[in-house]
């Protein structure tokens, strides 16, 4: 393994490209293999194939069985959201580098804003209490468990189709 896959292997990179952000968002509540998210995501076998091993690699997706498929096995994974915890601490380009791959997302995503519908809005760039940062770190990552969960629930009716984005860091 070279240096460079060393690094992008730990840390925020692995996660730091649009189409590895899109599979982590597929695989949330689903079980698929590579040619299954291909199709989904409108993506090549091969270019999701290789992005869904470094995200194994990365330890932020799962391996959880193989499928028999016209003479070869299918590895199918699933996204755990808690797998993302382990990428705190991550070098300034790094971090930088996955901020601007969320933004991306975020833009992209808010041209299928569903008109008149209600959205929750926050933003801050703020000073709080150092007792309370903890608290504030522990309800993002709920947030992000219960949005994970329900969708691991998501029946074929009655369901509504939500972009959720958070990063709640320290800054300068």
């Amino acid at each position: 393994m070279s240096e460079d896959d060393r690094v992008d292997l730990n840390g925020l990179r692995t996660v730091a490209h649009p189409l590895r952000l899109r599979l982590l968002s597929l695989l949330t509540g689903r079980t698929m293999s590579a040619a299954e998210a291909a199709r989904e995501l409108g993506e090549t076998q091969a270019n999701v194939s290789y992005h869904i091993r470094r995200l194994a690699k990365g330890g932020l997706l799962e391996f959880v069985d193989e499928k028999p498929v016209r003479g070869g096995i299918a590895k199918r994974y699933t996204h755990r959201p808690s797998s993302g915890e382990a990428l705190g601490g991550s070098d300034q380009e790094s971090f930088l580098g996955l901020m601007q791959v969320l933004a991306q997302q975020m833009s992209a995503r808010a041209s299928g804003y569903r008109e008149g519908s209600d959205f929750a809005f926050t933003d801050a760039h703020l000073t709080i209490p150092a007792e309370e940062w903890p608290r504030v770190q522990e309800l993002a990552r709920e947030l992000g468990r219960v949005v994970h969960q329900a969708a691991e629930r998501t029946s074929d009716g009655g369901t509504v189709r939500v972009s959720l984005t958070v990063a709640a860091f320290e800054s300068e």
